[in-house]
């Protein structure tokens, strides 16, 4: 499994809208071969911060994601004004939980 943790920093007044944004992107992206999970969250910790969380199949699977995005037109100007401020891929191994 690949898992993708990424940390977006927008105004903090915005994130709401930013999160709204994002519905059609990971609907399209759960739909993707190999998507176990795409999702962004408001962190609660940080008006201003979003949480990315991706799981991936496959590294190829992850790849194939990152190909499609690069394929496509550039984008216009965003909705909402934002910064990747962070993002760390992770291939991991799933283990027992210590609770259980």
């Amino acid at each position: 499994m690949v898992i993708v943790v990424g940390i977006i920093e927008v105004e903090a007044a915005d994130r709401r809208r930013y999160l709204e944004s994002k519905t059609g992107q990971v609907a399209a992206t759960l739909a993707e071969a190999g998507c176990l999970d795409y999702s962004y969250a408001a962190d609660a910790g940080d008006p201003g911060r979003v949480r990315l969380l991706e799981r991936w199949d496959t590294m190829a699977d992850l790849q194939a994601h990152v190909d499609a995005l690069r394929s496509m037109p550039a984008p216009g100007t965003p909705p909402v004004p934002s910064r990747m401020a962070e993002a760390t891929v992770y291939e991991a191994v799933p283990a027992a939980a210590p609770w259980g």
